[in-house]
């Protein structure tokens, strides 16, 4: 296995890609598939697709394409996936509690255990069986229940309070709803999710 610090971040970028498409494969009842067919339904080129996974070592066999459930498996030891990765969330609006009731998290191996908001009349509720805690108790619940990853659900105007607080605790990673460019630490992992951003982009095609 080669370093993670050499494997460029656009390559881990689309691997969850693969595996998606790939048990979508499998699915359908394909056991064997070439770079050629996995590219076309990605629109990636079997060269980008073949390099990428050249990074992890050797799949499949020239002129016979790759195993799609061994693929499919060694992709999800590569991601970390094949094990459970506690979750919160921070900030329960109406974004945060869609998120918790989202049902495709756990099957994927995340689980939300824990949410927090500094709304006094939201603290105490819960949301799909989840307790609503008060800020002040992140860092111990963090540690208790060894999450690792916060989902980042806050107005604009708190994210940056929010996040330098999480970097104080032991979460690892942040997916962030909201639409800033947060400053975090190198150590810590940033995701942004803006569908605003992504339908920005689209519209440059539609002029």
């Amino acid at each position: 296995m080669v370093k993670e610090s050499s494997v460029p971040e656009v390559v881990i970028l689309r691997l969850p890609l693969y595996i998606r498409a790939l048990s979508q494969m499998s699915a359908e009842g394909k056991t064997v598939i070439s770079s050629k067919s996995l590219g076309s339904r990605l629109q990636i080129t079997p060269a980008q697709i073949r390099k990428d996974l050249s990074y992890f070592g050797r799949f499949g066999k020239q002129g016979r394409g790759y195993t799609v459930d061994s693929l499919i498996e060694t992709l999800t030891n590569i991601l970390g996936l094949d094990r459970r990765w506690n979750s919160c969330v921070v900030g329960v609006g109406r974004l945060g509690k869609a998120i918790i009731n989202y049902p495709g998290f756990v099957p994927e191996g995340f689980k939300i255990i824990s949410a927090f908001d500094n709304d006094v009349n939201k603290i105490g509720q819960s949301v799909n069986d989840i307790k609503i805690l008060p800020m002040n108790m992140i860092r111990s619940t963090v540690e208790k229940h060894d999450i690792k990853i916060a989902i980042l659900a806050v107005p604009a105007t708190s994210a940056q309070n929010v996040i330098t607080e999480l970097v104080d605790t032991d979460i690892k990673a942040i997916l962030n709803y909201a639409p800033i460019a947060p400053k975090v630490p190198p150590t810590l992992i940033l995701r942004n999710i803006d569908p605003v951003l992504s339908l920005q982009s689209m519209t440059y095609y539609l002029q």
